[in-house]
């Protein structure tokens, strides 16, 4: 994912205007572009070339006739192609896939959001604070500051490659929750003005805290007081916030249930889905990078609500992280959020050391649930259907210290094509072969842009894979084949991120066939469904201020592999369903040393001093 700046762009190009009656953090949205509809030949040649490594000559051969059948003038590829070029010249979209897409790949997915869509940070130490009660109040402090920005509309927006990216996605970060549903889940936004209270969850038990009395924001000392309240009120109660962890359909079924079981229910339900975020005391201590991996991506299940957009956690030795729920927002927005916490706590850019407390501040109240035999027959349910899906996962993490991206420049490459080659390598190793593989490319500068994939997969990279594995290649040959492989994935994650990749768009003219349409030959064919299926699904967010980051698989028989890339380190965290973890992080270090060997050579050596 390319980099995302915050520096103020001082000369805009032709087309972007802005608006100041929008607030500075919108004031470019409306003259942002739309997302363009590539061509249907621009698609079929990229398509074909990305197919082109996975295949058969039988099998590329079928492929090639259904592709061009379907772009034939007059065909049914350019009729669908005219409906979606007027579907995005429509005013009422602002991006013809963002419904579509919220949609299919979120709202009416039907997994648990737990292990499959959420995602976590974790957070580095801070060793000042080692009390759980100082971190959560310091870490709710530099929030809150983040939220004023947020709310009031002054949030300075965020550029890539200097230009202005959409801060639309903004509007679900706080006071927001995701709601199950049949047949999709929806999104619910309450106003910030009418909801200042923050939503604190230990042993299960919910609290409700105000994050402003009286007109005023409660200061870090006055928060600590709160915690440390909590801390000392809390008793184990039912985890209703497991249920939160099921299948969306089982969900909302249970969440009937819970509704009908007392009158007062809805209440607690709507204190917890009005809460500007979410901040979890848990009673662990983990220690070791997988111990955290673990304690953030699901913790034991119950001490959490995953339907919340933004979900603080803290550890008993004061270690933290971070959780988030994925369907309205990508990872982008949530990463400047920690970055910017982290950031003020550990130079101290914020007053965290006010001592005085007011006397006046309401305690925290419970939010209580009344809980029938039929809400805890769903609350056990709902445990152990979670122990058994967190139990099939197995995850490692690769914390790799021989080099980061100080060294890949030197090389003069492209630190995220440099590692995305490495896991191609890493899997070349383990199974013999390249399969497809996604990685996550943004498309922010556009409307209401999300992502889109970049096929990781080339050509040129199955040839870099098998060159230096081949002994009798020569390494100056294997060096101009790595070269290769990563300019191609540069220009296929760069044209990505210009909304001319191919899986959306092929996404979009399959979305607008009519219920009696004769489904064309490209997507019966057994390549479209084999190129989409991600064996590896990867993503690169990186901050000096985590040591950790990641997700899972997106398919039984595949890996997921998030990976941060800073200056003197790559770490992985890489999760599959059994397949054998810890050989994956054994081969992403080899193949890191397996590279880093072939290109130090072609470094100049230092001139001698005279």
């Amino acid at each position: 994912m390319a980099p995302v700046s915050v520096r103020k762009s001082s000369s805009l190009p032709a087309g972007y205007r802005e608006d100041p009656s929008k607030g500075p953090m919108l004031r470019f949205e409306e003259s942002l572009p739309k997302l363009p509809v590539p061509t249907l030949e621009e698609t079929a040649v990229r398509y074909l070339k990305s197919v082109h490594p996975l295949l058969s000559t039988s099998e590329l051969e079928s492929t090639t006739i259904a592709v061009q059948e379907f772009i034939k003038p007059g065909g049914i590829g350019s009729k669908l192609q005219e409906k979606l070029i007027a579907r995005r010249e429509d005013p009422k979209h602002k991006n013809w896939i963002y419904e579509w897409w919220n949609d299919a790949a979120y709202l009416s997915y039907r997994d648990p959001v737990v292990p499959y869509v959420s995602y976590f940070y974790s957070h580095r130490d801070d060793r000042r604070r080692r009390d759980p009660s100082k971190r959560a109040a310091a870490i709710t402090t530099a929030a809150l500051e983040f939220k004023k920005q947020v709310d009031s509309g002054t949030l300075e927006p965020e550029y890539m490659k200097k230009l202005p990216i959409s801060m639309e996605s903004y509007q679900w970060m706080f006071n927001a929750c995701r709601l199950p549903a049949k047949p999709a889940d929806h999104p619910v936004k309450y106003p910030a003005s009418e909801n200042k209270q923050i939503l604190v969850i230990r042993k299960n038990q919910f609290f409700k805290v105000m994050h402003e009395v009286d007109g005023q924001q409660l200061n870090t000392s006055e928060l600590e007081q709160q915690f440390k309240r909590i801390y000392q009120k809390a008793e184990k109660a039912p985890a209703v916030g497991v249920l939160t962890t099921e299948n969306r359909d089982i969900w909302t079924d249970a969440r009937d249930v819970l509704l009908k079981a007392h009158s007062s229910n809805a209440a607690a339900l709507k204190a917890i889905e009005s809460a500007s975020f979410v901040v979890c005391l848990d009673d662990a201590s983990p220690v070791t990078l997988e111990e955290r991996a673990h304690q953030y991506w699901h913790g034991d299940g119950c001490n959490r609500w995953f339907d919340k957009p933004l979900q603080f956690i803290v550890n008993e030795n004061g270690t933290s992280g971070f959780m988030g729920e994925h369907s309205m927002m990508d990872g982008t927005p949530t990463h400047r959020l920690n970055d910017y916490v982290n950031e003020v706590i550990f130079n101290n850019k914020l007053d965290f050391s006010n001592p005085s407390v007011r006397s006046n501040l309401p305690e925290p109240t419970v939010v209580k649930f009344h809980v029938n035999k039929e809400v805890q027959a769903e609350i056990e349910r709902a445990e152990k259907d979670f122990t058994e899906v967190i139990g099939a996962h197995e995850l490692r993490v690769q914390a790799y210290q021989g080099y980061g991206k100080g060294l890949i420049k030197k090389f003069k490459c492209s630190p995220d094509a440099y590692v995305q080659m490495i896991i191609q390598l890493a899997y070349f190793k383990m199974y013999g072969k390249n399969r497809p593989t996604y990685e996550s490319a943004a498309t922010r500068r556009f409307q209401q842009g999300r992502t889109e994939t970049c096929r990781s997969v080339s050509d040129d990279s199955v040839a870099f894979c098998k060159a230096i594995s081949d002994p009798h290649i020569e390494p100056k040959e294997t060096v101009a084949l790595f070269r290769k492989a990563v300019n191609s994935h540069v220009e296929y994650i760069s044209a990505a991120s210009d909304g001319k990749g191919v899986d959306r768009h092929l996404f979009g003219l399959k979305k607008l066939l009519g219920p009696n349409d004769e489904v064309p030959s490209i997507y019966k064919d057994p390549t479209y469904t084999y190129s989409s299926k991600w064996f590896i699904s990867t993503s690169q967010l990186s901050s000096e201020y985590f040591n950790g980051y990641g997700w899972s698989q997106v398919v039984d028989d595949g890996w997921g592999i998030a990976y941060m890339i800073n200056e003197n380190s790559i770490q992985f965290n890489i999760v599959s369903k059994g397949l054998g973890s810890e050989r994956m992080s054994f081969y992403l270090n080899e193949a890191a040393g397996d590279i880093r060997d072939l290109l130090l050579p072609t470094l100049e050596a230092p001139k001698a001093k005279l």
